[in-house]
């Protein structure tokens, strides 16, 4: 079997563990997101065996497989270009690392010294984001701080990317993937704002809320952030937006509030 069909194959297996889980809400955390809060206490294996293929590729010194791309030709080369990252399954493990297996047979999982090493680089550090971007506008999206995380709508075509990111539920293994990666890899503020901007879209203007986007969101998206109490707050919010027995509406005004704020009290915190 050739190896793109291999991969196609892994991740439609993934997409049908997401469709076991789709009608459960604001339930136990998964098992791989207990892993991630807890720091993969499991990895002494992982750590020991592996070498350095993701500190490798991102330094631009290794090609990815099997796109057999250096990371500055991907990022060049695939900005915007959405069928394609639609249709490639193998180099989402390698745009963003975590301490986990993924469906690429050719990419490592991340270890504590690739860790040390990516993150003491800037020049490293601003390829981790620039990923993020590319992949923020294949699903509509567009970081518009920086510092604060802040995301939006992108400024052409993100009610397509939105059709997409609704209709294609692997993208929501994707996202898992990329919020634990970002929260690794010395950008862990930027996970609350991409959640928080998902439920804006979903609670002010019914966008982005397909029952297998809801559910990902809910269990675990909301929970890729090791800050307890961003994680707390997220999810009161979760509750008010869903509660059947008020119309609270979480509106933009609200999601920036709660963002300016965090950056002067260094706290997420309810909007009033």
């Amino acid at each position: 079997m050739p190896i793109t069909q291999r991969l196609e194959q892994r991740a439609d297996n993934y997409v049908t563990r997401i469709c076991r889980h789709a009608t459960f809400r604001l339930s136990s955390i998964p098992y791989d997101v207990k892993e991630f809060l807890d720091g993969y206490p499991n990895n002494q294996t992982v750590n020991a065996r592996s070498g350095k293929q993701n500190l490798s590729f991102y330094s631009n010194e290794l090609k990815c497989r099997p796109d057999g791309l250096l990371i500055e030709d991907l990022l060049d080369k695939w900005q915007g270009k959405h069928n394609l990252l639609e249709a490639k399954h193998g180099f989402i493990q390698w745009l963003f690392p975590i301490p986990e297996q993924g469906v690429n047979m050719f990419a490592n999982p991340l270890t504590e010294h690739e860790i040390e090493e990516i993150t003491s680089s800037s020049t490293i550090l601003l390829r981790v984001r620039r990923s993020y971007e590319l992949m923020l506008d294949f699903y509509g999206m567009r970081l518009m701080d920086t510092e604060s995380g802040l995301v939006g709508r992108k400024e052409d075509g993100w009610e397509e990317r939105y059709r997409n990111l609704t209709h294609s539920p692997h993208n929501n293994l994707r996202i898992t993937r990329i919020l634990k990666c970002l929260s690794i890899l010395s950008y862990p503020h930027y996970t609350a704002p991409f959640v928080l901007h998902v439920l804006n879209e979903q609670s002010e203007h019914g966008l982005l809320n397909a029952p297998m986007l809801q559910n990902s969101l809910d269990k675990w998206w909301a929970n890729c952030n090791r800050n307890q109490q961003e994680r707390q707050t997220i999810q009161e919010i979760i509750s008010q937006v869903w509660s059947k027995s008020n119309k609270w509406v979480f509106t933009r005004a609200m999601y920036e509030q709660m963002i300016s704020s965090r950056e002067v009290e260094s706290t997420l915190t309810l909007p009033e």
